[in-house]
């Protein structure tokens, strides 16, 4: 697809142009309003397509449990495997569309790894995620980007004490979600590993705070997100933290998602092994 299409798209689900402007420019690159319109499905999510994992799986048992966040209920999707061992606890945080079924499959596949995965809903306080992701995408955007994060930073003592956890915690987190890994990381001390992809950073003054193992994957052709990489990265040598950055060339922002038009099955599958590996190791 044209590249130009990709970054429109882009501009749009982050926020930076209006649906409508979004459709004027898409029929002027595609040469008319019925070619943008048929586009459309082409660029939108795809859940029919998201179960790497079924939701029925037998191996797993899934549950929808809500933790209190600082006296705000947040409901998430737990997921484990079925016998009654303890095993290292996972956050997983979603886009900015919220928990729809693209990321509860990245919890079943985590449970199936052997991680407690929680896919929490951080739209819980608006009444949940809604079946409409544009709905969904504005909700998020009225949402206050601190008080949120203080809330997800509530699910670490949660699962900590969870009774199928052995009490270490780490987080993995996509876009919005990858921007709040960062975030999370800053806010909670007792926080172990942290996976952002394709996540805006935090200010290089707020690093100093953060005491998780870092694992950031990068978009090569995501220039947005990209913008504020060397800053990071200075800042986590200047502070001596632990961390492993990987850019992934000519892939865009949301590479992972295999429900949408910018999914690479080469990059994403790269990404999900070094995260696997980089959360057994540092929750073992």
């Amino acid at each position: 697809m044209d590249q130009r299409i990709i970054n429109l798209y882009d501009d749009f689900t982050h926020g930076g142009i209006s649906r409508r402007r979004f459709l004027d420019r898409l029929s002027e690159i595609a040469g008319s309003t019925a070619a943008a319109l048929a586009l459309l499905p082409l660029l939108q999510n795809d859940y029919a397509r998201a179960a790497m994992v079924a939701p029925d799986d037998a191996r797993l048992a899934i549950d929808m449990v809500t933790y209190d966040a600082y006296g705000t209920p947040i409901s998430g999707y737990l997921v484990r495997l079925r016998d009654k061992g303890k095993r290292p606890a996972v956050i997983v945080i979603h886009e900015n569309r919220g928990l729809n079924p693209h990321i509860k499959d990245v919890a079943r596949r985590l449970a199936l790894e052997g991680f407690l995965a929680y896919a929490v809903d951080m739209l819980s306080p608006l009444g949940g995620t809604p079946t409409d992701e544009n709905e969904g995408r504005q909700m998020i955007g009225s949402l206050d980007a601190a008080e949120t994060a203080r809330r997800i930073a509530a699910a670490v003592p949660f699962l900590e004490k969870h009774s199928g956890s052995t009490g270490k915690v780490g987080a993995v987190g996509f876009c919005w979600g990858g921007a709040m890994v960062n975030r999370v990381a800053v806010l909670a001390p007792d926080l172990k590993a942290a996976v952002a992809y394709y996540g805006a950073q935090v200010p290089a003054a707020q690093v100093e705070s953060i005491r998780a193992a870092l694992l950031l994957h990068y978009a090569g052709l995501d220039k947005r997100v990209n913008a504020g990489i060397d800053a990071y990265r200075a800042a986590l040598e200047a502070n001596n933290k632990q961390f492993t950055m990987h850019v992934y060339p000519d892939v865009n922002h949301a590479f992972n998602n295999d429900t949408g038009s910018r999914y690479d099955k080469a990059a994403a599958d790269l990404a999900w092994s070094r995260t696997i590996a980089f959360l057994k190791k540092q929750l073992s």
